[in-house]
């Protein structure tokens, strides 16, 4: 089973992680977080982060999940895949809760798998919402239509 790493800028990862840990009571161990200081540099929190890293990682593998492509916490990802070593990892950029979401509930799928939906997620999970007034529903105080009505008569 992969391990589940989010690196994001403070408090996001905390954040995301919480919010997975209210929708499953059951949320995996192996979800750990770094939130990045906005001072943080990437040398230092890589350094801090290995050893979450090796914990996350009980199989040997690791989806490390990034808010933004070329930010310090995607840096201080790509720096960890150096210090890794042996460890097998991929990094994804755009961390979002649906994206954790998925990432949760197929965790036991092997890494490749699991990078697969935890992208598919994010990107479903983004949905432009309908909003319209039905064409007989009026946008009035229906307090002020009734008054405005009599006094009309």
């Amino acid at each position: 089973m992969p391990g589940l790493f989010i690196i994001a800028h403070a408090p996001l990862a905390s954040a995301l992680k919480e919010c997975a840990s209210h929708v499953y009571a059951g949320c995996p161990q192996k979800l750990l977080v770094v939130d990045v200081a906005p001072d943080a540099s990437v040398e230092a929190a890589a350094a801090a982060a290995l050893p979450a890293l090796r914990e996350a990682a009980s199989d040997g593998s690791v989806l490390i999940m990034v808010d933004v492509f070329g930010a310090t916490p995607s840096n201080v990802a790509t720096r960890l895949a150096e210090l890794a070593g042996d460890l097998k990892l991929k990094i994804v950029a755009g961390v979002n809760l649906p994206m954790l979401l998925r990432s949760v509930c197929y965790q036991d799928e092997n890494l490749d798998a699991l990078t697969a939906r935890a992208t598919a997620g994010a990107i479903q999970g983004v949905i432009q919402i309908a909003v319209s007034v039905p064409q007989q529903q009026s946008l009035r105080n229906p307090a002020h239509a009734a008054t405005h009505h009599s006094s009309q008569q």
